[in-house]
């Protein structure tokens, strides 16, 4: 059945069964994760994220949600306060520290007590300065890491316990580019990959819990995951003091300063309306058998089909086609290319 379709029954069936939902969704507690980054003001100068419109979506459908922010005191935590019901808790949570996750624990613990959790949602994630993987240094590959994926798995692996008790859901957000290789995410496409993965093997071994683990991959939506200019000319800077001179040279300072246009344009190419993604969310919580994989949003499977089924080279031509870049690196342009350049 088709996303929509699936929303639209779902709320139907609610409209007829309200009385039974009451008395159980004492149990049907969630506990979110997401960055304060998917609350910074997009160009529209209006608050969006992924975190923000799945913790008020499911807010808006009685679920009783544990949103776990960086900022606790940030504006994104207030913006949830002020627009979602009491049901709502904010936690403090920076998912790369294991004493906030532990805190954490002891607090949704002593409020779910032994009736568990239905649901966890690993939403956290940042995605770098986009670049060659040449290029990156070596923080960007382990701050991808530390948040995307190792924050992820302690995260899962603290809360499991819980999951037991109610035989819930694992929901992990992933990425398009957790599925398929795509040029200037070397990082963040690496720590995805390794989150899809690691979602995999859980979704075989919890089985025997009656747990079931579902990771999303969706193509690209408007959630400011991009960062900002600012952000970008601070990243940029400690990029070029990280090259090393032949590296530097080869590429040239034009083609590492151009690469601020792929995050500048990276808005107009993604969706605005997320609700193919907080679908699949909601079909991954509450379908009796959900989905191992969903993959909301333009061309994510249609990449990933092609990325399977067709030659690689065909893949590496239609990904190239839909993120290329015009400037080609110093020392692969020709005399002429070189001394318009210089």
């Amino acid at each position: 059945m088709h996303a929509c379709g699936r929303r639209q029954k779902l709320e139907s069936d609610q409209a007829k069964q309200q009385p039974v939902l009451a008395l159980r969704q004492v149990s049907w507690e969630l506990l979110f994760f997401f960055s304060e980054t998917t609350f910074c003001k997009m160009l529209e100068g209006s608050d969006s994220g992924i975190g923000h419109a799945l913790a008020k979506h499911l807010d808006n459908l009685g679920f009783v949600v544990f949103a776990g922010v960086l900022n606790k005191e940030g504006p994104g935590a207030e913006a949830l306060k002020r627009s979602c019901s009491q049901r709502l808790s904010v936690l403090q949570l920076d998912i790369t520290n294991p004493t906030q996750i532990r805190e954490a624990y002891l607090a949704v613990s002593e409020k779910v007590q032994n009736a568990g959790l239905w649901g966890i949602i690993n939403n956290a994630g940042v995605l770098g300065f986009a670049a060659d993987g040449e290029l990156l240094p070596m923080s960007a590959y382990r701050q991808c890491m530390d948040v995307n994926f190792f924050g992820a798995v302690e995260v899962s692996k603290m809360f499991l316990p819980l999951l037991r008790k109610s035989q819930g859901r694992l929901v992990n957000m992933s990425s398009m580019a957790g599925g398929v290789p795509m040029p200037r995410l070397a990082a963040y496409g690496a720590s995805k990959a390794a989150l899809s993965m690691f979602s995999g093997v859980m979704r075989q071994e919890l089985s025997k819990w009656g747990i079931k683990v579902a990771v999303v991959h969706p193509s690209g939506f408007r959630t400011c995951i991009q960062g900002t200019p600012e952000l970008w000319d601070k990243q940029e800077k400690h990029l070029m003091e990280n090259l090393m001179p032949d590296v530097k040279t080869d590429y040239g300072e034009d083609y590492i300063l151009a690469l601020k246009n792929f995050l500048l344009h990276m808005p107009s190419s993604c969706g605005s309306d997320l609700s193919p993604l907080l679908d699949d969310v909601l079909d991954a919580l509450l379908a009796k058998s959900p989905h191992g994989l969903y993959t909301p949003g333009k061309n994510a499977y249609l990449a990933l089909c092609i990325f399977c089924y067709f030659p690689l080279w065909f893949y590496d031509f239609f990904i190239g086609k839909s993120l290329c870049v015009k400037i080609l690196p110093r020392a692969l342009r020709g005399p002429e290319s070189k001394s318009k350049n210089t």
